[in-house]
């Protein structure tokens, strides 16, 4: 047995380095970390050789008193915790006290630095032994300048698990656009083997975070970023996500801040996802950057050695506030909109029978109606139908741009399938199936929020054979079929009687739509997993219900379809993620045919 004794402090060092100096990104987060906590508003990264040559950052922050410098290169030495309540409460980046020793102990390190009340700078070089070297005097004009040499040149087995230098290069550059994107107040400067590749000035005005944004997550990104902005009592969000039509195969554009410190966290991406869940196709991701504000003594920044998660004090109430306030936010672009404009586009009343009586000159075929459009639902969208459309099929009418609802004016369908409608800005087609498909889903789910799916009793009665388990699911979960809006009756242990639907499908295929319901209560089980799973059963029947490709619609219903678009959240997307319309403007259409080139 070995006698017990106090490792030497360089030794304790790189023990501690091998936590917080994974790779040379490690080391720009710390020392950029550190930055920020000395109040800097431009800090410039210099890098060589992916950062095992040379790693040096400038800041011009309020820098470190000549009497300090030595301190600051001892092991748990901080300015930013002095007790126990400051470190659980602790607002600042860095506080461990551990980053530049543990540095040190792996690399030449020189620190330099100005302190704003002094009238000249101080450096000292450092070995990870917390051997204190005397000050020289250094040529800094402000603020702090820290140099890392020759990473790991005394630990060369660590050094053989780095990458090359352009993966280690690719490493700093995503952790600075962290950086970059966590701080809109300061500006920054990143090179590599001296050459510029950001550069990016302080962002003070909302235009100016745009572009910041656009510049680190690409223009693709800001033409489909929703904006969000909401606070509820100590809580508050901020940012913007993606559309679901701009979806990635990989998590690679997600960022998160909490009181400014890029977090990854399991709940949170729980809670964003789920909020995607109903508008996200197959297995793809989200894109987003959002920021959250919470007290500080709501949040644990101390639960990883490199900061990198935190712990929230009431995880539940964060992961509602997120989801509900990203979910709200996918469900309003359309809907918001249309909101604000009906009163601008509506129109003479014109006669229920008249508007009822017109189909599109190019129909040859006899109206199969597959949208269930009542007398009502017609009369209340006749308004918004100009005369001019209905007497000419075929012409749009005279209208100035701020009478043309969003989705704009229905003027053809294409193959039974499409819709082509004409906006302000150009046109839009739309998926008249998959539209039809989000439209009715969504009246399901608030049917089923409110009092249970509305139901419509059959005038005759189907007769249905199933299997005997099926049959037996029937009697297990009768409660669930009838909130469903299905009225069943077992006649014998292989065959129900199906008596009301609900009256939105109504005029679907009954029996086809019955047993794929049996089919999904039979893959989710128990009545737990019914509960959590009832928006996949409803999206089932949802698809049943919608108007199916080839049925030739008048010009009446597809406006009907738009405009009911139009109101519905979540209207972009179909039940199973995909887009149910696009949009092209003049411009684009311009540049197809080269017009004014």
């Amino acid at each position: 047995m070995r006698n017990i004794q106090i490792l030497p402090p360089q030794l304790a060092n790189q023990i501690a380095a091998g936590e917080v100096v994974e790779r040379p990104a490690s080391i720009v987060k710390e020392l950029v970390e550190n930055a920020l906590d000395a109040g800097s508003s431009q800090i410039e990264i210099e890098i060589e050789q992916g950062g095992i040559r040379l790693i040096r950052v400038t800041d011009n922050g309020v820098g470190i008193p000549k009497e300090q410098l030595n301190l600051a290169l001892s092991r748990h030495a901080t300015s930013k915790v002095y007790n126990h309540d400051e470190l659980t409460h602790v607002a600042t980046m860095g506080f461990r006290g551990e980053a530049l020793p543990s540095i040190s102990s792996v690399s030449h390190l020189r620190l330099a630095s100005k302190f704003h009340e002094s009238d000249m700078a101080w450096e000292v070089l450092a070995d990870g032994t917390e051997v204190g070297m005397a000050p020289e005097p250094a040529r800094l004009s402000q603020g702090t300048l820290i140099e890392v040499k020759d990473l790991f040149y005394n630990t060369p087995a660590r050094r053989k698990f780095l990458r090359t230098e352009k993966t280690e290069f690719s490493h700093i550059d995503e952790m600075v656009k962290r950086m970059m994107l966590a701080r809109f107040d300061v500006g920054f400067i990143l090179k590599h083997n001296r050459k510029v590749v950001r550069h990016v000035p302080i962002a003070d005005t909302p235009e100016k975070r745009s572009q910041r944004v656009q510049k680190i997550c690409g223009e693709a990104f800001m033409d489909a970023a929703l904006p969000v902005e909401i606070s509820n009592g100590e809580l508050s969000l901020q940012g913007w996500i993606a559309s679901p039509e701009f979806n990635r195969a990989q998590a690679d554009l997600q960022f998160f801040f909490v009181n400014e410190r890029m977090v990854k966290d399991r709940l949170v991406s729980h809670a964003v996802r789920q909020a995607y869940r109903d508008v996200m196709y197959h297995q793809r991701h989200p894109a987003f950057v959002l920021y959250l504000e919470l007290p500080p003594e709501k949040v644990d920044v101390n639960a990883h050695p490199a900061k990198n998660e935190v712990r929230f004090r009431d995880s539940r109430t964060v992961y509602d506030f997120l989801f509900h306030q990203v979910h709200k936010t996918l469900a309003e672009p359309i809907a918001k909109h249309a909101a604000q404009e009906v009163q601008a586009f509506e129109r003479p009343q014109i006669q229920v029978e008249e508007v009822a009586s017109v189909t599109h000159k190019w129909s040859p075929h006899p109206q199969q109606s597959g949208l269930n459009l009542g007398r009502s639902q017609v009369e209340s969208y006749a308004q918004l139908i100009p005369k001019e459309m209905v007497s000419t099929p075929s012409a749009l009418p005279e209208t100035s741009n701020d009478s043309i609802p969003p989705l704009g004016f229905a003027i053809a369908q294409l193959h039974g399938i499409y819709i082509l409608s004409q906006t302000q800005e150009g046109m839009v087609i739309v998926d008249m199936h998959a539209a039809h498909e989000r439209i009715v889903y969504e009246r399901l789910k608030t049917q089923w929020a409110e009092d249970g799916v509305k139901v419509q009793p059959l005038l005759v009665p189907i007769q249905l054979s199933l299997s005997e388990s099926e049959v037996a699911l029937l009697e297990r979960h009768e409660n669930v079929f009838g909130q469903l809006g299905l009225e069943l009756d077992a006649i014998s242990s292989d065959q129900v009687v199906i008596r009301a639907v609900p009256s939105v499908l109504a005029r679907g295929d009954v029996e086809q739509l019955v047993r794929d319901v049996f089919a999904d209560v039979q893959t989710l089980g128990d009545s737990q997993r019914l509960e959590t799973r009832l928006n996949e059963i409803l999206s089932t029947m949802a698809c049943h219900g919608s108007v199916r490709a080839n049925r030739q619609l008048s010009i009446t219903e597809m406006n009907a379809l738009l405009r009911d678009m139009e109101r519905t959240e979540r209207s972009g997307q179909c039940n199973h993620g995909r887009p149910t319309w696009r949009a092209f403007t003049m411009k684009e259409m311009d540049q197809w045919f080269l017009r004014g080139q």
